[in-house]
């Protein structure tokens, strides 16, 4: 399922060299007083609508053996959080429940049997869960080095979404010929990274976004087709005469085989979420998730084995960033050490939606839910950051 392909190179092409003044990781490297020994965290109390999110003060958790105690600086907000508050998503874990998917922290405390991490030393990781608190302790295996002197904020959105399209564009992906893609959501957090990682890369881009995401789309090289008022498949035939090389689509369900019409022969629909298959209608779906968790997996894999038996050459390929971070660590690692001198040379640049307190957890999930969001939504931690602004 996740064959190693031919890896572009990525990182040919200088950004605008004028970055805002950041929050600067190296700055905030001290060590919380050993007199505090509470921290705050938030909490999934049952699978539901934003309301179960709740704020709790809870005691600071003690790194066991081989673990690291992390001060988290920041924490990315992704529609994976969203999924697993409701429920649905495969990786939920049961309730109650801390989530959060990625993080960027300080290692604050090293248990025993830890070495090559040294206190102070600025790391990135992808828990999965856990990422919404002010400390958590987590392995040495997982833990990244960041280099000095990024924007923590920036750092995080690399983690969940640069690495995801990353790995979809080099890994699972990788596209051929004239490397023509067609990136869905393409104003969102993994949508914006294909468009920056794709014109890296030269690749011929295009993007199904809403009006008020057309203007991120066209900045960062893509053609935008608003998926509000037109056939998309239509759309890309008219544009390019013979459809693309690449589709890659987060929605799932049966989108995944309008995707494929898109395609030109010899295409891959590369699909990485299940957000229709597995949620329903819309964000906020009443029906009882974890019954109907696995359908959308269903549907996928008729989806593919269909990619296969019908004629013309147009491939449905699912993409995991859990799943190929579990059967091989060492590339997840990689790539993301790849991102992070990337975002170093400034060659890569993350939109941020909007930075909020960590406090204000719910209110970031509903600012996604509500659709829209062009970049990615970031919570700040240990009062950081201002309070909620643009970025």
């Amino acid at each position: 399922m996740y064959a190693e392909t031919e890896v572009f190179t990525i990182g040919a092409v200088a950004v605008p060299n004028s970055l805002p003044a950041p929050w600067l990781l190296g700055a905030h490297a001290g060590f919380l007083e050993e007199s505090a020994v509470r921290h705050t965290r938030i909490i999934v109390t049952h699978y539901g609508g934003p309301d179960v999110l709740q704020v709790i003060e809870d005691e600071l958790p003690e790194p066991n053996h081989g673990e690291v105690r992390v001060r988290v600086l920041t924490a990315g907000v992704s529609l994976p959080d969203v999924m697993a508050r409701e429920g649905v998503h495969p990786e939920t874990p049961p309730a109650p429940f801390t989530p959060g998917w990625d993080l960027v922290g300080v290692a604050d405390r090293l248990g025993d049997g830890v070495s090559g991490i040294e206190l102070g030393q600025t790391v990135a990781a992808m828990p999965i869960h856990g990422a919404y608190a002010e400390y958590v302790c987590l392995p040495q295996r997982e833990l990244v080095p960041v280099p000095p002197g990024l924007d923590a904020a920036e750092a995080v959105c690399l983690i969940l979404n640069y690495v995801t399209a990353y790995q979809m564009m080099t890994r699972s992906g990788s596209v051929r010929g004239s490397r023509r893609v067609l990136i869905h959501g393409a104003s969102g957090g993994v949508g914006t990274a294909l468009l920056q990682l794709g014109r890296l890369a030269g690749f011929e881009m295009y993007g199904t976004c809403s009006a008020r995401g057309a203007s991120a789309v066209s900045d960062l090289g893509g053609i935008p087709i608003d998926y509000r008022d037109r056939d998309f498949v239509k759309e890309i035939h008219r544009l390019t005469g013979d459809g693309v090389d690449a589709v890659f689509d987060p929605i799932g369900g049966a989108h995944l085989w309008q995707s494929r019409k898109a395609l030109r022969p010899g295409g891959k629909v590369v699909g990485y979420g299940l957000i229709t298959s597995l949620r329903g209608e819309g964000l906020t779906s009443g029906r009882p998730g974890r019954r109907n968790r696995f359908r959308g997996a269903a549907i996928f894999a008729m989806y593919i084995a269909g990619g296969w038996l019908l004629p013309g050459r147009k491939r449905v390929i699912p993409y995991s960033i859990q799943t190929l971070k579990r059967l091989k660590p060492e590339l997840f690692r990689q790539d993301l050490i790849a991102l992070l001198n990337l975002l170093r040379e400034q060659k890569i640049k993350p939109l941020i939606a909007q930075r909020l307190p960590l406090i204000e957890a719910r209110q970031a999930q509903e600012l996604l839910a509500k659709g829209g969001v062009i970049g990615k939504v970031v919570l700040v931690c240990n009062g950081s950051s201002p309070a909620s602004r643009p970025s």
